[in-house]
């Protein structure tokens, strides 16, 4: 067993190497691209009519849990807020009040997140997660505004701890993007890679390809083995070329393939964190004809941010990255103290980078009785939800369960009284036959939602995913 002078050199060594100062070109070039990508993200709310599909439009918002009383502002205000984070973005990106300019554009975008469920995508979720660690860091230190009008500010090295946050980071979206894959469904049924590409045969070039019966199992296991092994391909100064040009191909497939916003974006420019931290300095330098290379000394005696070089806030520091990352390994792992499959009851599917790794498709119909009278309605959540609110809700019991409880409320406030809310939900989970997915026995409007174990939530059906071959282009047309 390790002795304790073993455990304190260790840890004396992980802290050194934590607080060495390293190149800080890396985190302007980031804070500038970071800046630029969420500035257009915002344009496209804007653009795209976003704001109001999903802040204005809807009669009714989906809440996370705890989080009930987050409601959207006015239609001129969802407007104006949506403005603010685009010029907030821009701020950060030119590093001008770059403190309270970063710090409010997270917490404007979290709650725009956090106004309906509906809206979830874990991009979103990353993108609040870098602006929150680019927030706390000495980003602006270098290349920004605040310090061209603060020489004091002025900087050429950080501490270590902010490359290997980063790193870290971005490496958890990958490695645990990729366990959610090692599944029968993805890796041996190709599911639902398989469905989805069925509706891309039509594709330029790749499209024939997709059309063959090898094609979703040749993908579904180059995307697990390429979200398991990338992080650590891109550690690898010797492959680390080569990997970014594979993340920058796999995300530009993906992009073409699958509507998923800004995702590849972020994710080939968070990918930049795993180079040398001056890269910036040596693209700068090539550009210009230069076959200068920065100078390691230099770097090493530069002065870093005081937090860092500070005993105490450096003790306060390096605990709190510490729980920062213990916190994002252990809370995508929650699902697993729920059991059952996760992307059928939901319970920690969401904030656990469990990308592209389900397709449900369910019918709900609720059954509302009035318990005075025993009449009985058959309500649609159509009634009350946009098509894409009915989509999402249509998988998620906790969504289901919120439109029940709304239901009920809006039947009290009609005035018919007490009611009972049950549902009839069928799902199909990566083209199984569809099945029940509540008790329809249960009265929604006895649950209440929680982070305990759903027993309203029957157990996912048994049988396998189906596998889907493709029919020929003869055959197609002989059976037409």
């Amino acid at each position: 067993m390790p002795s304790r002078a073993w455990f304190s050199n260790t840890r004396r060594r992980i802290e050194t190497a934590l607080v060495a100062p390293s190149n800080l070109g890396w985190l302007s070039a980031f804070r500038v691209l970071y800046g630029v990508a969420m500035c257009v993200s915002m344009l496209r709310f804007i653009g795209y009519g976003w704001i109001e599909e999903y802040f204005v439009r809807p009669r009714f918002h989906f809440s996370y849990w705890g989080f009930s009383w987050v409601q959207p502002l006015s239609p001129p205000g969802m407007y104006a807020l949506a403005w603010a984070l685009a010029a907030l973005a821009l701020a950060v990106a030119a590093g001008f009040c770059f403190r309270l300019s970063a710090i409010l554009f997270v917490i404007g975008f979290t709650y725009l997140q956090l106004i309906d469920v509906a809206t979830y995508l874990n991009h979103y979720y990353l993108a609040s997660l870098l602006g929150l660690l680019l927030s706390l860091s000495p980003a602006h230190r270098a290349a920004s505004v605040d310090a061209l009008l603060r020489p004091a500010l002025r900087r050429t090295a950080a501490a270590s701890l902010w490359l290997y946050l980063f790193r870290f980071q971005v490496g958890v979206v990958y490695t645990f993007a990729g366990l959610a894959k090692a599944n029968a469904d993805w890796l041996f049924r190709a599911q639902p890679l398989s469905i989805w590409l069925g509706s891309h045969t039509d594709m330029p070039l790749l499209g024939p390809l997709f059309a063959l019966d090898f094609a979703p199992f040749a993908m579904s296991w180059a995307g697990f083995l390429f979200d398991t092994t990338i992080a650590w391909w891109l550690l690898w100064s010797k492959t680390r070329p080569f990997a970014f040009l594979a993340v920058i191909a796999f995300h530009s497939l993906t992009s073409a393939l699958f509507p998923i916003g800004m995702f590849p974006v972020i994710m080939v420019l968070s990918a930049l964190v795993f180079f040398p931290a001056n890269w910036p300095r040596r693209v700068v330098a090539r550009a210009r004809g230069s076959a200068r290379r920065t100078e390691p000394a230099r770097d090493a005696l530069a002065p870093i941010s005081p937090i860092v070089a500070s005993p105490p806030l450096r003790a306060i520091t390096l605990g709190m990255a510490a729980a920062y990352c213990i916190f994002q390994l252990a809370f995508p792992l929650r699902f697993l103290a729920y059991g059952g499959d996760v992307r059928w009851h939901e319970q920690g599917m969401r904030f656990s980078w469990r990308v592209m790794v389900r397709e449900k498709n369910g019918s709900i119909t609720y059954i509302v009785r009035q318990k005075q009278t025993g009449r009985v309605w058959h309500v649609s959540p159509r009634a009350y939800l946009t098509t894409l609110q009915e989509r999402e809700m249509s998988g998620q019991p906790d969504l289901i369960l919120q439109l029940g409880h709304h239901i009920r409320d809006d039947f009290a406030r009609r005035g018919h009284g007490s009611v009972e809310v049950r549902v009839e939900a069928l799902v199909s989970l990566n083209g199984r036959r569809i099945a029940p997915l509540i008790d329809p026995d249960v009265d929604l409007v006895t649950v209440r939602d929680g982070i305990g174990k759903a027993d309203w939530i029957l157990a996912v059906p048994r049988e396998p995913a189906p596998l889907i071959r493709r029919i020929k282009a003869t055959e197609s047309v002989t059976r037409s």
